[in-house]
């Protein structure tokens, strides 16, 4: 007999709205609650308002916009550090709800917390090492091998790396750290600075996506040169709509990796996909957050049967 999968409090903080969701997956999502991402502790004291009236959870996952500290043994853990967001950075996000609700937390990034919930439940189901690219308001990647996030000296940021540029492109970007980074070059924002006009206004036959294409297929050429990825997941505002985008960034991937990584299946419409789960990929990613630390609190071997799928 199949247990039932624990209840868990998923958060996903993001850098204009929270999503607060209860749930023992995808297909028994109890409630949903949208939060602004205002001024940290108006927006925390809504969370716990909405958190508040639940109870019962078992669990707690938040996935959050970075930078953060993920490091347990730093003495910042659990807090968002550097970000541009104003008022945010240094703020204590995990601390402040776990000390509240007593129950195991997990916490990581948001993009981590959709490359999860995509293995998981949606388009990488069934495979335990993907990339899960966000293109939005920023860039960020959350690497899973094995089914779990890469981890080491913090996460990753492959959003602030340097492409190769396009010969002749030397507009300056963006990014208030790096210019012409890959967020400060193809970044919703940096995308309608460009072009002079907002994202959604922008057609696909304009000159503006060719540079973009470049700078996104140099990121999954570095995605694939790090030996992780069975296949890469692209969602955020610039993809999703934007379907024309991906055969172009598969194409600028494959030519820029030369023939260097010779398998076939990069090459492949189904190695660079579009999100399955849509606006809930990063909400449920910070349910498998939750589950992971209940497993971990709990011992993996007495709590895998709750977490198995029919």
């Amino acid at each position: 007999m199949d247990r039932v999968p624990p209840l868990v409090a998923g958060i996903e903080l993001g850098g204009t709205k929270i999503v607060c969701i209860l749930a023992r997956g995808p297909d028994d999502i109890q409630d949903r609650v949208q939060i602004p991402t205002t001024r940290p502790d108006e927006a925390l004291a809504a969370v716990e308002a909405v958190l508040d009236g639940w109870g019962g959870f078992e669990a707690l996952g938040i996935a959050s916009f970075g930078p953060i500290s993920i490091d347990r043994h730093a003495a910042d853990y659990g807090h968002v550090t550097s970000t541009p967001k104003p008022h945010w950075a240094g703020t204590d996000v995990a601390g402040r709800l776990s000390a509240r609700y007593q129950v195991p937390t997990g916490f990581h990034t948001d993009v981590v917390g959709a490359a999860l919930a995509e293995a998981r439940w949606g388009a990488a189901k069934g495979l335990p090492d993907i990339a899960y690219v966000t293109v939005g308001t920023g860039i960020g990647v959350g690497l899973i091998a094995g089914g779990k996030p890469v981890d080491g000296l913090t996460h990753s940021e492959f959003g602030h790396i340097r492409p190769q540029r396009m010969p002749g492109d030397d507009w300056m970007g963006i990014c208030p750290f790096h210019g012409s980074c890959l967020e400060g070059l193809a970044a919703g924002p940096a995308i309608g600075a460009r072009a002079g006009c907002k994202g959604e206004d922008i057609p696909a036959d304009h000159p503006v996506w060719e540079p973009v294409a470049h700078v996104l297929g140099q990121l999954c050429h570095t995605l694939v040169l790090t030996g992780v990825p069975r296949r890469i997941v692209m969602g955020g505002g610039v993809m999703v709509g934007n379907d024309h985008l991906f055969p172009r960034v598969r194409d600028a991937m494959v030519q820029s990796l030369a023939g260097y990584i010779a398998l076939p299946e990069i090459a492949e419409p189904a190695f660079i996909v579009p999100p399955a789960l849509g606006g809930n990929a990063g909400p449920l990613g910070a349910i498998v957050l939750g589950e992971q630390a209940l497993a971990e609190r709990m011992g993996a071997s007495a709590v895998a049967g709750a977490f198995t799928t029919p």
